[in-house]
């Protein structure tokens, strides 16, 4: 049986020599070849070229292709084969002829792809010729090389040396035109997201740094804590507590813990901002992450809901804050209210204080009960008398006569007697009334109305 190999047996013996740097026999595999008829076709011939490249016979390649390129030539040289020499020039450390190639590639018309502009910048960024570079980078950028569906996928690491020095002097904008064009490729990686976010902080950019963010997430990248922290301090220096909010929440997300100085920092400018209700949620959360509380801010918080008429959500963050240990400052609060003419919400904090154990100003509660009486809000104010006597804390007050007025005007005061206590008004400084006095003297057996 004769034996008669074709181009794709010879190519195939090339591409075997080659690999093993054998160069000597794949040539002798190229004569035979040319010998029996046989005309290499491209694939042959870039398999030969990166062959040489790689076993550094730059000079060998270049008598080959002096003999084949050329109107008249068998061989077109493709953007592949370019890239083989360039890559190859630049290893070598031949930056001059790499882009020599280069222009050659430009005057043959060969369009050159993402490997092509990566090799040579990455060549001149080791060379500290970043001027050059720069200009290189705004061909790649204005020829949108990278949205070309030919050529080879483009790569963003291999730009990152690039990115790295516009970010690093003030021109991150310029980077991220081709970031995003690498974006539309889908291809991105972690390392370069950091150098675009970064650089848009260090530019004072923090919300373009935060969209980039957001886009690194949806790619499920992993940021570090570093890029959240330069945002979140860069939002609290810009007046955007909102946007350190959000971000601290993405934080949460990717499984960091924020200091707890930051907490306490987004917290104070959200109070700066009136943001009552991103405030409290900014409670809930640290109490959720067991970070400890400011009793100042937390006060100020809890004023703030009261004030834009959330009641029930300040009474909530209260219950929570003491069922975790912490509490806020009742008697600012109360009077807080008690000035906003808020004497329900008032009374009911006060009453708070008390089931809590907490000392009450006693002058206070005296201002909260009058104020009860005269808004026709008896039952809340003997509500909050009545959490007095239980503490024996009733002495001080100077309201009683007025509340059994208002009880006695509503109906509401029952005549029966009830045990003895003849000295809950003995010390008062105040004379009593004998049925304000009388009326006390039940007052240890009265259920509340």
């Amino acid at each position: 049986m004769v034996l008669n190999p074709n181009i794709v047996t010879y190519t195939t013996l090339i591409r075997g020599y080659c690999m093993k740097q054998e160069i000597d026999e794949a040539l002798v595999m190229v004569k035979e070849m040319t010998s029996r008829g046989l005309k290499l076709n491209k694939i042959t011939y870039n398999t030969l070229i990166k062959g040489l490249c790689e076993a550094d016979k730059l000079d060998k390649i270049k008598d080959i292709l002096e003999g084949i390129i050329g109107d008249d030539g068998e061989f077109s040289p493709d953007t592949c084969t370019f890239n083989t020499l360039i890559h190859a020039h630049c290893c070598a450390g031949n930056l001059g002829e790499a882009f020599k190639v280069f222009e050659k590639m430009k005057n043959l018309q060969v369009p050159a792809d993402s490997a092509t502009y990566s090799i040579l910048l990455r060549s001149l960024c080791q060379r500290g010729d970043y001027d050059r570079a720069e200009m290189l980078f705004d061909e790649l950028s204005e020829k949108e090389v990278l949205l070309s569906s030919s050529g080879s996928k483009p790569l963003a690491a291999a730009y990152n040396p690039m990115f790295q020095h516009l970010c690093e002097h003030g021109k991150t904008k310029k980077a991220e035109r081709v970031f995003r064009q690498l974006m539309k490729r889908g291809t991105q990686d972690p390392p370069s997201y950091k150098l675009m976010i970064m650089g848009h902080c260090k530019e004072g950019a923090y919300e373009s740094g935060y969209e980039l963010l957001t886009w690194m997430l949806r790619q499920n990248f992993i940021p570090d804590i570093e890029i959240y922290d330069s945002l979140i301090d860069g939002f609290l220096q810009k007046d955007r507590p909102l946007l350190a909010k959000e971000t601290l929440e993405k934080m949460l997300k990717s499984s960091y813990l924020p200091k707890t100085s930051t907490w306490h920092s987004i917290l104070a400018k959200l109070l700066e901002k009136g943001s009552a209700h991103e405030s409290a949620h900014v409670i809930v959360m640290m109490l959720e992450k067991n970070i400890r509380q400011n009793i100042k801010l937390s006060t100020e918080s809890v004023q703030q809901l009261f004030g834009r008429g959330q009641l029930d959500r300040a009474f909530e963050i209260i219950e929570l804050l003491y069922k975790n240990g912490y509490c806020v400052k009742i008697v600012e609060v109360v009077r807080f209210l008690f000035q906003r003419g808020k004497l329900s919400a008032a009374c009911k904090m006060l009453v708070f204080c008390l089931e809590k154990h907490q000392s009450v100003d006693i002058d206070l509660c005296n201002a909260v009960i009058l104020g009860l009486c005269k808004s026709n809000k008896v039952s809340e104010a003997f509500s909050l008398c009545y959490e007095l006597v239980e503490k024996d804390l009733h002495q001080e007050l100077i309201c009683l006569d007025d509340l059994v007025a208002a009880l006695e005007a509503e109906g509401k005061l029952d005549e029966a007697a009830f045990g003895e206590r003849d000295d809950w008004c003995e010390n008062h400084r105040k004379p009593r009334n004998p049925r304000t006095i009388g009326w006390f003297k039940s007052c240890g057996k009265i259920v509340k109305p």
